[in-house]
C-alpha cells in the first residue's frame, strides 16, 4: 500500500512538473515577429506523404512541408475533437486552434453560450501588428472567419463578411463574391443590399479581380475576390482570371511586410484540399498540395530574410476522405497484388480535370454518351466499371458514408486502378500533423490537443 502510495505521489508530481515546464517555456519562448500560418484544409498524414512522393518522382522536386518544415523544424500532432462530438467540422475545428477552446461543430469562434472567444486576428490586431487572410475558398469560409471573427453558425456569411468591414484585415484573398455583392448583380447574394466591395474601397482597399490586377497591386490594404464561391480546382484554373495561392501569398506578403514595426499574422489556406478529399478526387489532392508547396517555399524564402524575426507554421484542421494508398488485386480474386507505386501516380497525372467539374459538366441526368466522352477525354487509361456506371447514372450513392454520387463513382473507379482508395466523403477523427520552424517553434511539438495550438498561437502574438 505505501509503494502505491510511493508511485501515486510520484506521477503526479512528474505531470505537475510537466505542465509546469510547458506552461514555462510557452511564456518563455521568444516572440516573434511575423507569424505565417499555412493550412491545408483536410489534410493529415497521409495527404502529406502523397505530396511527398508525387512531389519526388512526377516533378523530381523536394516538397518543403516534408522535406523542411517537419524535418527541420519541430513537430507534433494535434486531436481534433469538438465540443458536441467525435467527428469535427472545419468551423470547429478552426476556432479551437484560434481562440484555443472547443466550441461545437458548426460554429464560429463562438461557444454554445454566446460567448465570443478572442480569435488569434483578434489578438495580433491587439498587439499592433498587421493581419492577412487567403484562402481558395470563400474569403467568408470556416476557417478564415474561425481566425478572425464569430458566428452562432458559419452560413452566417453575409454577417461575417460585415465584421470583416469593421474588424479591417490589411488583406484579403480568395474567393466569395457573392457576399460582397446585393442580389441585384449578378452574382450577390446579399440580402440587404449593400454593395460591399464599395464599402471596403471607400476604407481606401485596393480592390482586385484576376491575377493581371493582383501582380500590379500596390498599397497597404488589399481586397482580392476573385470567384463568386470557391476558387478553381488547380487542373480547371484559368490563370489569366484566378491567381495561384502562391500569387496570392506573395501579393499578401508584399503587403503586409510594408511599413510594419510591430510584424504581421498571416493565414494562408487552400481548401481545395479538403473539397477533393469529400469528393474522393485523388488527383486533385494532388496537385493541390503541390499548389501548398508553393505557397510554402515563398514563405520560407521570406522567412531566410528574418529567421528570427518570423515563424512559419504548416498544419491542417482535420483530415478528409479517410485515404489510403494501398496495393490491390487485379482482376478476379488470385491476381497477383499490384503495388501502388511511380506507375499509379503517374496516371493521377494524366487525369485533366477535377472530379467536382466532372460532375457538374455531367448534371444530374447524364448521358450513356456523355459520361464515355468524359472517361475517354479526361481519364486516359481508365475504365469505368459496370457497377460505378450505374451509380453515376442512377445518381446513387455507393454506400452511407459517400454523399457524392457522381464524384464518389470516379473516385471509386480511380482508386480501383491506382491504389488510392477512400474510407468516406466526410472527415475522420485522424490526428492532424503541425510543423514549425521560427521563433517559438518548440511550442509545437508532441502530441497535443487542438485547442493547445491556439493558447500558444495567443502567447506567442501577446497584445493587450
Amino acid at each position: 500500500m505505501r509503494t502505491q502510495r510511493s508511485w501515486l505521489l510520484v506521477v503526479v508530481l512528474l505531470t505537475f512538473a510537466w505542465g509546469v515546464d510547458r506552461v514555462a517555456g510557452a511564456e518563455g519562448a521568444a516572440r516573434p515577429k511575423n507569424i505565417i500560418i499555412l493550412f491545408a484544409d483536410g489534410v493529415a498524414a497521409t495527404q502529406w506523404e502523397l505530396g511527398r512522393y508525387s512531389a519526388r518522382v512526377l516533378r523530381k522536386q523536394s516538397f518543403a512541408a516534408t522535406d523542411v518544415v517537419f524535418k527541420d523544424g519541430a513537430f507534433g500532432l494535434l486531436s481534433t475533437d469538438p465540443l458536441d462530438a467525435f467527428v469535427t467540422d472545419s468551423a470547429a475545428a478552426a476556432s479551437a486552434m484560434s481562440t484555443g477552446v472547443k466550441v461545437d461543430n458548426s460554429a464560429v469562434s463562438m461557444t454554445p453560450a454566446g460567448k465570443a472567444h478572442r480569435t488569434v486576428m483578434e489578438a495580433a490586431k491587439s498587439a499592433g501588428k498587421k493581419i492577412g487572410l487567403v484562402t481558395t475558398a470563400e474569403i467568408y469560409d470556416a476557417s478564415p472567419a474561425a481566425f478572425s471573427v464569430h458566428a452562432k453558425d458559419r452560413r452566417e456569411s453575409q454577417s461575417i463578411v460585415d465584421q470583416y468591414l469593421a474588424m479591417e484585415p490589411d488583406v484579403l484573398l480568395g474567393g466569395g463574391r457573392d457576399y460582397f455583392l446585393p442580389k441585384s448583380v449578378p452574382g450577390g447574394k446579399r440580402a440587404d443590399g449593400k454593395d460591399m466591395v464599395a464599402a471596403f474601397a471607400q476604407k481606401g482597399y485596393r480592390i482586385v479581380r484576376d491575377t493581371r490586377e493582383l501582380k500590379n497591386a500596390k498599397g497597404a490594404k488589399l481586397l482580392g475576390l476573385f470567384a463568386d464561391e470557391d476558387m478553381a480546382f488547380e487542373v480547371d484554373r484559368d490563370p489569366a482570371k484566378e491567381p495561384s495561392m502562391a500569387e496570392m501569398a506573395k501579393a499578401a506578403l508584399d503587403a503586409l511586410s510594408a511599413a510594419s514595426p510591430n510584424g504581421f499574422v498571416l493565414f494562408v489556406e487552400n481548401e481545395n484540399t479538403d473539397t477533393a478529399g469529400h469528393y474522393n478526387d485523388a488527383a486533385g489532392v494532388m496537385r493541390a498540395l503541390w499548389a501548398f508547396d508553393e505557397a510554402l517555399k515563398l514563405a520560407l524564402d521570406f522567412r531566410s530574410k528574418a529567421p528570427n524575426d518570423t515563424l512559419v507554421i504548416v498544419t491542417g484542421d482535420h483530415e478528409t476522405g479517410g485515404l489510403s494508398a494501398t496495393y490491390a488485386r487485379r482482376g478476379a480474386a488470385g491476381d497477383a497484388r499490384v503495388y501502388t507505386g511511380i506507375a499509379n501516380v503517374e496516371m493521377l497525372e494524366r487525369i485533366t480535370i477535377s472530379l467536382g467539374a466532372a460532375a457538374r459538366g455531367l448534371g444530374r441526368k447524364p448521358s450513356p454518351e456523355a459520361l464515355d466522352k468524359l472517361i475517354a477525354q479526361h481519364f486516359p487509361g481508365f475504365q469505368l466499371d459496370a457497377d460505378l456506371r450505374e451509380a453515376i447514372m442512377n445518381q446513387s450513392q455507393l454506400d452511407r458514408n459517400f454523399s457524392y454520387a457522381t464524384q464518389n463513382a470516379l473516385g471509386r473507379m480511380v482508386a480501383r486502378q491506382t491504389g488510392f482508395y477512400w474510407g468516406t466523403a466526410g472527415h475522420t477523427t485522424e490526428p492532424v500533423a503541425v510543423g514549425a520552424i521560427g521563433p517559438g517553434a518548440d511550442l509545437f511539438k508532441g502530441y497535443q490537443d487542438n485547442t493547445d495550438f491556439g493558447r500558444h498561437l495567443h502567447r506567442l502574438i501577446g497584445g493587450r
